[in-house]
């Protein structure tokens, strides 16, 4: 099969593109035939060695984690997936034995690994994957809007909507529409709660983009102060939930624009991991803060069902053919998009 791998960390030169071993599944996997493998931040990591995500080579390593297609093979043990069925693929892939497993809270395994990262991933023309990771799509989804889902969709669910519980008469901040976690929490908070939503970004044109995925409210960062205009626009009380996967730069502004008893949701860091915390005014205005990454087989059961149903309709900025992968990480690390990149076998 064709894939695009790395045979060592460093910059877009180290992708290369070609001839890899089809992968065969074990007795409980699948191997699903790609349709389309949507970018997340955690590729560009994965290829660089950063954040802890250094490995040894040999062997090469496939990258990519969100993936769609139409499973091909089928592992003996595998009963609730046939050749032929449209899936979309988690890549967390947990170990289903340990306390987190057995109790449903699969998003805190410890030995939990992921596709593109710890094995062999979607950027290619097969991809294998566990049996429980697959989950049927509608007849009428794209594979391109499946794969778009898993990363940014999960841990606005995990955070937002299972436990910290947004509520349709509440208001909620989300920062950078434009980001693929961005663009889900504005349609989940919107679409799916009800809520209202007040979101930044940084151009008029994003801010159009945002309002067409449903947020009330547009802050252009570049032309308003945050504070400001959350004040203005909640009259002075703050709001009730915050989803920040900025990081360090926007911290503050977030935690400035919570109400009393408000919740602060962060699932991603790209602008930098350390910020300050002012813990007297988090007890005293008892603020709560939930960390996310990803979520649960639940949260991903539900993500998917909402997408069957339309309720959901993932942004996605462009697809790029498999073997120009290498212009897809660019244009991830110049920041000048809005929604997910695909790329398509």
């Amino acid at each position: 099969m064709k894939a695009v791998y790395i045979e060592a960390h460093g910059d877009v030169g180290v992708l290369q593109y070609g001839d890899r071993p089809d992968p065969s599944p074990g007795p409980a996997e699948v191997v699903v035939r790609v349709g389309a493998s949507a970018l997340n931040r955690l590729d560009i990591f994965t290829r660089e060695g950063q954040r802890g995500l250094e490995r040894e080579f040999p062997p090469p390593l496939i990258l990519g984690g969100d993936t769609a297609g139409e499973v091909v093979a089928t592992g003996d043990a595998v009963s609730t997936l046939s050749v032929g069925d449209r899936v979309v693929v988690n890549p967390r892939v947990s170990c289903g034995v340990c306390q987190w497993c057995g109790s449903g809270r699969d998003e805190l395994c410890p030995r939990s690994r992921f596709l593109g990262t710890a094995m062999d991933g979607s950027y290619a023309e097969l991809v294998v994957a566990p049996e429980v990771n697959a989950y049927k799509l509608g007849s009428d989804v794209s594979f391109a809007d499946a794969a778009a889902i898993p990363t940014t969709y999960l841990p606005v669910w995990n955070m937002a909507v299972r436990r910290a519980e947004l509520q349709p008469w509440e208001t909620a901040l989300v920062f950078s529409a434009s980001a693929g976690v961005g663009a889900a929490a504005i349609q989940v908070f919107k679409n799916v709660v009800g809520a209202t939503v007040i979101t930044t970004t940084s151009t008029p044109e994003k801010a159009e983009l945002a309002r067409s995925l449903g947020a009330d409210h547009v802050i252009n960062y570049n032309e308003e102060d945050i504070t400001q205009r959350v004040r203005e626009i909640t009259g002075g009380a703050g709001v009730d939930l915050v989803v920040d996967h900025v990081g360090a730069d926007v911290w503050a502004h977030g935690f400035r624009a919570l109400r009393p008893g408000g919740r602060f949701c962060i699932c991603g860091a790209t602008s930098g991991l350390r910020t300050e915390l002012h813990l007297g005014l988090l007890f005293s205005r008892q603020i709560e803060v939930y960390g996310g990454y990803m979520g649960s087989r639940e949260d991903m059961r539900q993500i998917v069902a909402s997408l069957n149903r339309g309720v959901i309709n993932p942004a996605i900025h462009r697809t790029y053919p498999l073997a120009d992968a290498a212009d897809a990480h660019r244009d991830m690390e110049a920041t000048n998009f809005f929604g997910k990149l695909i790329l398509a076998p």
